[in-house]
């Protein structure tokens, strides 16, 4: 997957990058029309087709920008700060998650709740969002094997579970969902005997 490429801020593209990170975040994919990203962008609407020929090349600026930002800049950056060790960093995560499920601009997955908008699978747009999960996962099996674990797929789909398990519980409106995940992680890292 490439990285994301952040243009310089006032470029029409960053601007209408920027407003539709923010309104697909808050909003979703579907809900969102290409008028109102250029609205909130304040740009033309050509500037807008010059640099994403479709509102699906939008969605995939989006999705890159959102793993660029959320995945390896917040999840990732926060448990590798709070954890020593990979199995401190695997459980740091849902205290990330718990201070994220307290904001209240608390806005979910963005992987997940596109790749159920987008809920066919030969779309670009939905494969590029369960390819984006399987990076959590990638992220999440590193730590696994540094941690000592033996089968660090299947432990990582696993813990997968637990996280998107704990995000749609917040939605529901369960305050204590990220600490209820982290219980049945530790209880998961003792079964696989992680270090």
């Amino acid at each position: 997957m490439e990285r994301y490429r952040e243009e310089p801020a006032g470029s029409g593209r960053e601007r209408v990058s920027r407003a539709a990170y923010e309104l697909f975040s808050r909003e979703g994919v579907r809900a969102v029309g290409v008028d109102a990203v250029i609205a909130r962008a304040g740009t033309a609407k050509m500037t807008l087709y010059r640099n994403f020929p479709s509102k699906d090349d939008l969605i995939l600026d989006f999705l890159r920008r959102r793993e660029q930002l959320w995945t390896r800049e917040w999840l990732e950056a926060e448990s590798r700060r709070r954890g020593e060790s990979p199995r401190e960093q695997l459980l740091a995560i849902f205290d990330v998650f718990s201070e994220w499920f307290s904001q209240p601009d608390f806005d979910g997955c963005s992987f997940l709740t596109t790749m159920i908008e987008i809920n066919d699978p030969d779309h670009p747009v939905h494969q590029a969002a369960v390819s984006h999960l399987a990076n959590i996962r990638g992220y999440i099996s590193e730590l696994a094997e540094a941690a000592g674990i033996h089968d660090a797929d299947a432990f990582a789909r696993k813990w997968h579970i637990l996280m998107k398990g704990s995000i749609m519980a917040a939605h529901e409106g369960d305050t204590a969902a990220a600490a209820r995940a982290r219980e049945v992680g530790e209880l998961l890292l003792k079964e696989y005997g992680a270090a």
